[in-house]
């Protein structure tokens, strides 16, 4: 570790605010930079920036948990939620897509896809983690 130490050291100016949220600002960069990543890396786990993705993606939920926690839900049931704090309608989702393709979600007969996450994440100002089941 010591021979890692001073390289670090020499780094940590550049690399900090890519792992640092301490206020709201900085988590809206993290968001925005993790909507990049998502449409960058996909959930292609051999891309060389997933691993930021995912560190990012655990740095923004645990953010969240702290600052403006959601029930203990994920996935849909976090949806779910959002829209009823929103008073939003199946129809009210055009990011997700058709009503069809709405309802089938809705129905658990299709689960949603990492584009449906990222513009939904940005819809309600979450991180993308939160849609994940």
């Amino acid at each position: 570790m010591t021979v890692i130490a001073p390289e670090l050291k020499r780094q940590w100016k550049t690399i900090a605010p890519y792992l640092t949220i301490s206020n709201e600002q900085e988590y809206d960069e993290a968001v925005e930079r993790l909507n990049v990543l998502l449409e960058e890396v996909g959930d292609d786990e051999s891309h060389p920036l997933y691993s930021l993705l995912d560190t990012l993606a655990i740095l923004i939920e645990a953010y969240d948990n702290e600052h403006s926690p959601l029930p203990d839900c994920k996935g849909i049931d976090a949806l779910i939620y959002l829209m009823e704090e929103h008073s939003l309608s199946q129809s009210d989702l055009p990011e997700i897509g058709s009503q069809g393709v709405v309802s089938e979600i809705f129905n658990d007969k299709r689960k949603l896809n990492v584009r449906q996450i990222q513009m939904l994440a940005e819809r309600f100002q979450v991180s993308a983690a939160t849609f994940f089941d």
